[in-house]
């Protein structure tokens, strides 16, 4: 049997929105992807610390946001890496923690003009598949005809996380924009309101 082919979203999630599960749904639904994991990053070397909500928290959210959805999983495996987590050496854990599967990475295509910085971005190249989604106003460069990446046709969202927490700060509404579980997380927790 053929290994599972395994389409890694990386990201704080901090809140996932519906952005972020229209683009999972469709790479499980569109590409050669049996599945998409969600790996929720305990802190991004190139984000600031001090707006990142609880790790936890924002794992319970995206468990909430992707309940009984088929081929969506969530993962935090980079929770007990070394922090910063880079992306390689979470690539290599992975690697060897499932070897029936085949992991290939998830990215915007914003995230192409910078991936040159990225820690072993050459080794990445090598031996993983990149399928990357449209971001608004970006052109991934010269990487864009790399044979491991693919681009996609995903609808182009320009919703961000940092927008809903702007959003539930303000006292506005964010129905439609995050599963209604999440915002009664949110709201139960008191997140974002500060």
């Amino acid at each position: 049997m053929a290994n599972k082919k395994v389409g890694l979203f990386f990201g704080s999630f901090n809140p996932i929105h519906i952005g972020h599960l229209i683009i999972a749904n469709y790479m499980a639904n569109y590409t050669e992807l049996d599945e998409v994991w969600f790996v929720v990053s305990p802190q991004n070397p190139f984000k600031d610390k001090k707006n990142l909500g609880n790790m936890y928290d924002r794992l319970e959210m995206v468990n909430l946001a992707i309940e009984g959805a088929e081929r969506l999983r969530v993962s935090d495996i980079e929770f007990s890496l070394p922090q910063p987590s880079y992306t390689i050496d979470t690539l290599i854990h992975l690697a060897e923690k499932y070897s029936t599967r085949e992991f290939s990475l998830i990215m915007g295509e914003d995230n192409l003009a910078n991936f040159h910085k990225w820690k072993n971005a050459d080794i990445i190249l090598r031996d993983y598949r990149i399928i990357v989604y449209p971001r608004p106003d970006y052109d991934g460069g010269e990487l864009k005809q790399h044979p491991s990446i693919t681009i996609t046709e995903t609808p182009v969202m320009e919703l961000s996380s940092t927008f809903v927490r702007q959003a539930v700060k303000a006292g506005k509404s964010i129905q439609f924009y995050v599963p209604d579980k999440v915002i009664e997380f949110i709201d139960k927790k008191g997140l974002y309101l500060r």
